[in-house]
């Protein structure tokens, strides 16, 4: 897929990047959850089990957009309101940006994570 206009950074190709956003990827220093079905007890998980459902959130706060909108761009808009990881890396390859995360947008952690519970995106709901 071509890189669409809203994903204004450098990536190092002409597709789109995968990554936009990111959030807890470490399953050691994860988030804590407590099972009571298949189980009991605390447990810590990470990676996309506890990404996924953080990023779905902070797009579900921003309410339904509208009709000219494009959500994926959302971050790209917004970036002040990300932290922006700059160490970690996904592996290795010849294009650095991919795989190692450093300032700015980055292949393993894409322009960073939200800054806590505060809505990002244009329209959110407090």
């Amino acid at each position: 897929m071509a890189k669409p206009a809203f994903q204004n950074v450098t990536t190092g190709c002409s597709k789109r990047a995968n990554a936009d956003v990111s959030a807890v990827a470490d399953p050691q220093t994860g988030v804590a959850v407590y099972k009571t079905y298949g189980g009991s007890g605390w447990a810590v998980y990470g990676g996309t089990s506890a990404s996924a459902p953080i990023i779905a959130s902070v797009y579900a706060l921003a309410g339904t957009p509208g009709s000219s909108d494009t959500p994926g761009g959302y971050p790209y808009s917004h970036s002040g309101n990300l932290y922006d990881v700059t160490s970690g890396s996904n592996g290795s390859c010849s294009v650095t940006v991919q795989c190692k995360a450093g300032a700015g947008w980055d292949g393993p952690t894409g322009l960073g994570t939200p800054k806590g519970s505060r809505p990002v995106w244009p329209g959110s709901r407090s």
